[in-house]
């Protein structure tokens, strides 16, 4: 399998020091909105001011720091009970983007006048899709990333993506986005005999025209003059959008970024880390390595311990014994089925991280994370989960 395009085989701990971009990818429910924290936290405990932004909608990013909310703007989030550890100069900030007010942002800052801007922020039918639009949460975010880097005003953003099933649509949205904007494409819906926003319903077929105008009675919105408007009221932006698409594009394929993939060792998780891996490498993304989430530990993993397991196993009543406890037989070889079972989801664990180390080779690093008995809430626990991300 091609790798995507290394990272010199830096450790975790070397992306943070020198990195100025770390995007994390994966899919839903692997912990990736809590190792994105927990990386940005890692960033500001050396020093550097760092901004983690997030668009999972569970917003458990914002429980995770100890924030009621977050917004489309950043918050700085306090870090007095970290002061043991803290760097002075280091300084945490959070965002949830919001898709909606990225988009008016954008249209306000292309718009060739105030006026323009009023037009579209205006137009019903841009108040609908600017945030259903296909894609258009994940360039947001990658927008919103741009816009925070252009600033200058953090060493290093941290960036929190969708879940692996929108792979495609976040790797591909500058695209799509380009594609929307193109001046040709809207030219063509601009056309008077195939647009009908004031011309009638003549090109439409008898039941489509029945449709738009039984949602007009209901909306109050002139359907289709509302589409109309809304790409006319575009005129003279496209080139602008295209520029900051193709600038968002490679900006993510710069030495300045790299990409942290993020993954648990169950079978379907693995599937689907090697899917985005394979997608990484497809668009040539600086990628940085692994982190194998909520991972099964193997009791038996030092010298001699699974022999001597084997033969408590054999024998149940000297479980008891050893262990110290009073109890009957059916008790010992209850304790040694559980046993089993537990040793058995480890070794599985095992075999997932095997195959996928397998599977996607190449100089990147590989950090894996037990499977802590609570969730991750706090800054004071992000802190000790660092503790398994980084050396030191």
């Amino acid at each position: 399998m091609t790798a995507p395009a290394p990272n010199a085989g830096a450790s975790l701990d070397e992306l943070v020091r020198t990195k100025k971009v770390i995007v994390c990818v994966g899919s839903g429910g692997v912990g990736k909105t809590t190792m994105s924290a927990a990386i940005a936290l890692k960033a500001a405990a050396l020093g550097q001011r760092v901004c983690v932004l997030t668009i999972d909608p569970a917003r458990r990013l914002a429980n995770a720091m100890g924030l009621t909310a977050l917004g489309n703007t950043e918050s700085r989030i306090a870090t007095d009970r970290l002061d043991g550890v803290w760097h002075p100069d280091g300084e945490l900030w959070a965002m949830m983007l919001d898709t909606k007010r990225t988009w008016d942002d954008l249209v306000t800052r292309f718009a060739l006048d105030q006026e323009q801007a009023r037009r579209i922020l205006a137009n019903h039918y841009y108040q609908q899709i600017s945030s259903a639009l296909a894609g258009s949460q994940e360039f947001m975010a990658m927008e919103k990333l741009y816009e925070l880097h252009e600033s200058g005003k953090y060493d290093v953003l941290v960036l929190d993506t969708p879940p692996t099933r929108h792979a495609l649509d976040f790797l591909d949205a500058p695209k799509k986005m380009m594609g929307f904007m193109d001046e040709g494409v809207l030219k063509f819906f601009l056309t008077p005999p195939r647009m009908a926003g004031r011309l009638g319903f003549g090109f439409l077929t008898s039941s489509s025209a029945m449709m738009f105008r039984l949602l007009e009675r209901i909306t109050g919105f002139e359907v289709l003059s509302d589409i109309s408007a809304f790409i006319g009221s575009f005129g003279g932006m496209h080139a602008g959008f295209r520029d900051r698409a193709r600038n968002v594009e490679e900006f993510l394929r710069t030495g300045g970024s790299s990409f942290v993939l993020v993954t648990g060792p169950n079978p379907l998780t693995v599937d689907e880390a090697e899917f985005f891996f394979r997608k990484l490498a497809e668009y040539r993304m600086p990628f940085g390595g692994f982190i194998v989430n909520r991972v099964r530990s193997d009791a038996l993993e030092e010298n001699g311990a699974r022999e001597q397991w084997l033969r408590l196993r054999d024998h149940p009543a000297e479980i008891l014994e050893w262990l110290g406890v009073t109890g009957t037989l059916p008790l010992a070889e209850r304790m040694a089925e559980h046993f089993d079972r537990v040793q058995a989801l480890a070794d599985a664990d095992a075999a997932g991280i095997a195959r996928l180390k397998k599977t996607c080779q190449g100089p990147h690093f590989w950090r894996t994370v037990p499977a802590f008995d609570l969730d991750v809430h706090d800054l004071s626990a992000l802190a000790r989960l660092n503790a398994c991300l980084f050396d030191h």
